[in-house]
Order: C-alpha cells, then structure tokens, then sequence
C-alpha cells in the first residue's frame, strides 16, 4: 500500500509492493494470491493498508491490516528488508504532505489564499481522503523504483 519511494526503504520480508491508487488495478492478481494464502496489507502506519482492506472486502477478497504498519514492525524489532543497491533517501508520504502543505498554506497565506486552503483540508478530514497524497505519489521519485516489485 505504500509508495515505491517508501517501499524501497524497508518493507517486510518477502513483500509485494501494489501502492493503495493502484490498487484496483490489481484486484485480479490480488484475489488470485487470496486464493493460495492469507493477504497481510501493510503501509507506514496501518492506515492506507486499513483502507485497502475495506475497499478489497467490499470486492469479496479478505485481507487483514497489520495494525502499526512498517512503523510498527520495525518498532518491535523485527527487520524490514531493502532492495539491493543504494538506499534511496525518500521522506515519507506523510512527511511529504505536511511539507507540502504547510508550505501551500504559508504560500496561501502570503497571497491571501488561505480561506481556499482551509476549505480543503476541512474537505480532507470530513471525507477522510487526502488528494495531496495522491498527487504527490505520482511524482518521479514517488513512482517505480529498485524496491517495487509488481505482484506475480
């Protein structure tokens, strides 16, 4: 559920990387590996992976969410695996849309934009999505890198 970008910094053991906004597009193989083994959903903190496990539920594929996510794993000491090569330095999504954000509301601020601004993180939270995130996955080094892998 995570973006390529995080992924290649520590995923789990053994993991298959299929980022939440590509998610629909693997629903076939995603149902196909159900099939054969339980599916752990797994992003930064458990709540990207929450929601794919709801939206996989509401298509009759069962998954479970690891509660905590990457964070948490590697919190209770057990280790996350890097592609080979090189460890790209990528800040996490989250890291990135508070960056961003902050930045568009100081930007807002000084243009005198901040009323719009406002009206979309309010939009944001009422709706418990967040379009920023989805932007800033497509960015180039948000895309498919080293550590991506398309499910088999």
């Amino acid at each position: 559920m995570r973006t390529p970008g995080e992924f290649a910094t520590g995923h789990l053991p053994g993991a298959v990387n299929i980022p939440l906004d590509r998610l629909e597009a693997g629903l076939a193989d995603l149902r196909q590996a159900a099939g054969r083994r339980p599916l752990l959903l797994v992003c930064a903190s458990g709540a990207r992976s929450g929601r794919a496990a709801v939206i996989l539920a509401s298509r009759g594929i069962g998954a479970t969410s690891l509660a905590g996510g990457t964070r948490g794993w590697s919190s209770a000491g057990h280790p996350l695996a890097h592609p080979p090569g090189p460890v790209r330095s990528v800040w996490a999504m989250e890291r990135q849309v508070r960056f961003t954000a902050g930045s568009v509301v100081l930007l807002g601020l000084l243009l005198g934009l901040s009323a719009s601004i406002a009206g979309g993180l309010v939009f944001s939270a009422l709706t418990d999505t967040c379009g920023l995130a989805v932007v800033l996955g497509r960015l180039p080094w948000n895309r498919r890198g080293r550590g991506d892998v398309r499910p088999r």
